[in-house]
């Protein structure tokens, strides 16, 4: 695994976090309990901060970045995931905040000072543009992303399914590790 720190700034897990042997992890990121990193994801807390949830999983491919403060940007912008989100392959997720209890579908592309609300889907190839914010308990898709409907009772079902699957999934990956 390549957990590396950087700008005297060092990743922080849990015991019950699991990081792909060839998952990227960099700087200033805080993982929680049972987070999973999957293969080929990159984390990148080089120039702010990224902090991932508890039972979140971080699938193959992904790239999640942040954005630095400058005088475009007095603030900057971390990373923030809330608990029990699974994030698709290929998803890039940048200086934007995901609520609780999300799915990023693969492909999709979440940009600066987004903030995705708690109890999103996110269709797969879907774009957030800078600054939106995705309201509560619906679906959205599109380039750019447009709210499509309420989330249904089987999608509301399978946001909490999700993540305990992964949590059971890499639990096995350790398991073979250790």
């Amino acid at each position: 695994m390549h957990v590396k720190s950087f700008d005297s700034k060092t990743p922080r897990t849990e015991d019950s976090t699991f990081i792909h042997d060839t998952a990227v992890v960099i700087g200033d990121v805080e993982l929680g309990a049972d987070v999973s990193i999957w293969p080929l994801a990159v984390i990148r807390g080089d120039i702010h901060s990224i902090k991932i949830g508890a039972r979140s999983n971080i699938q193959d491919g992904s790239v999640l970045h942040v954005t630095h403060a400058s005088d475009f940007n007095p603030g900057g912008y971390p990373l923030t995931i809330g608990t029990d989100v699974t994030v698709g392959h290929n998803v890039t997720l940048h200086g934007c905040s995901i609520g609780n209890h999300c799915l990023i579908g693969m492909g999709a592309i979440v940009m600066d000072g987004a903030v995705v609300n708690d109890n999103v889907m996110i269709g797969a190839g879907s774009l957030v543009p800078p600054g939106k914010e995705l309201e509560s308990g619906y679906l959205y898709v599109g380039s750019p992303v447009k709210k499509a409907r309420e989330i249904n009772d089987k999608e509301a079902k399978f946001l909490a399914y999700s993540p305990q699957n992964y949590v059971r999934l890499k639990n096995k990956y350790l398991a073979e590790t250790t």
